[in-house]
């Protein structure tokens, strides 16, 4: 088990929001209402959160890449931080349309980026007015904000996880369209039908985001592990089929006389049990000669 309800209960995951603000489809989730307000069933989101990791897991294990997303100011920090822990890209700052239906468009900005980056390194900013400067560099600091967190996602990530799906339907939708899966935290304001993962819990406390994340991290944390133990398990089976070719290449002149003395030892008894069929034939044609007749031979005579 990745959470407890005890510890989803004391970070306050079982808030939900106004009773008149709610959404139908988050029913099966809701376990009363108290005061005016919805109170999540924290027995069904250790499930959810136990199935989420795991699957998270194995998407990392398989060597792919997991967003993280959440715009929001309460989960800005705390997501930056757990997915810069476990190296996955991440947005908190502002969600640009088409990220993911775009995305050759957003490589060629972070591009640009590095592309400023060299230029500086090579001193190029020495030849230019000290306005074009002052433009690049403000350009600089605007990507780097925006795309600086998944300046090292080369190619669309497998996995999107969001905090507030309510917040970022943009980005969920961009998902849905690519038939990327999509993780969710969902509150009982939000729609969980375009999440593939739903986990239903509170989305405005940062304590509540940080034990979900703490739990899903620590799930990616072991299928990174997992990865490493199976690619070093690869590596020494390759390099010992190395050794064992190296050896068997050393000896090739050995095993192909051998195998040249086997071949002519059975070429000979070949030729001898041949020549003994022979042999064996000829004998037995003889016997079957009739013997001549002396009366005969006196008469031809």
């Amino acid at each position: 088990m990745r959470t407890t309800f005890d510890q989803l209960l004391e970070a306050g995951c079982h808030f939900g929001h106004l009773k008149r603000k709610w959404n139908p489809a988050m029913a099966p989730y809701i376990y009363m209402e108290r005061n005016g307000i919805h109170i999540i069933d924290l027995n069904k989101t250790v499930i959810k959160i136990d199935e989420a990791a795991e699957a998270l897991k194995n998407i990392v294990k398989s060597g792919r890449k997991v967003l993280f997303v959440s715009t929001k100011k309460q989960g800005q920090e705390i997501v930056a931080q757990k997915a810069q822990e476990v190296g996955m890209p991440f947005v908190t700052e502002r969600w640009m349309g088409g990220m993911l239906t775009n995305f050759p468009t957003i490589r060629k900005a972070v591009k640009k980026m590095s592309n400023i980056d060299k230029m500086m390194n090579e001193g190029t900013f020495d030849n230019i007015s000290k306005r074009e400067r002052l433009q690049i560099t403000r350009q600089r600091e605007k990507l780097e904000k925006n795309l600086g967190s998944i300046s090292d996602l080369t190619r669309l990530p497998s996995a999107l996880f969001v905090v507030d799906v309510m917040k970022e339907h943009i980005a969920v939708a961009e998902a849905n369209r690519l038939g990327i899966p999509v993780f969710g935290i969902v509150d009982t304001n939000s729609n969980p039908n375009n999440v593939d993962f739903v986990i239903p819990a509170n989305d405005d406390a940062t304590k509540s985001i940080e034990v979900i994340l703490d739990a899903v991290c620590g799930a990616i944390k072991e299928g990174l592990e997992e990865r490493k133990v199976e690619k070093a398990d690869e590596e020494a089976a390759a390099a010992q089929v190395e050794s064992e070719n190296s050896e068997k290449a050393e000896k090739p002149r050995e095993g192909g006389r051998r195998q040249r003395v086997r071949r002519s030892s059975e070429k000979k008894e070949a030729e001898k049990v041949a020549e003994a069929a022979v042999e064996e034939k000829k004998e037995v044609a003889e016997e079957q000669t009739p013997a001549a007749d002396p009366a005969q031979e006196e008469k031809a005579e």
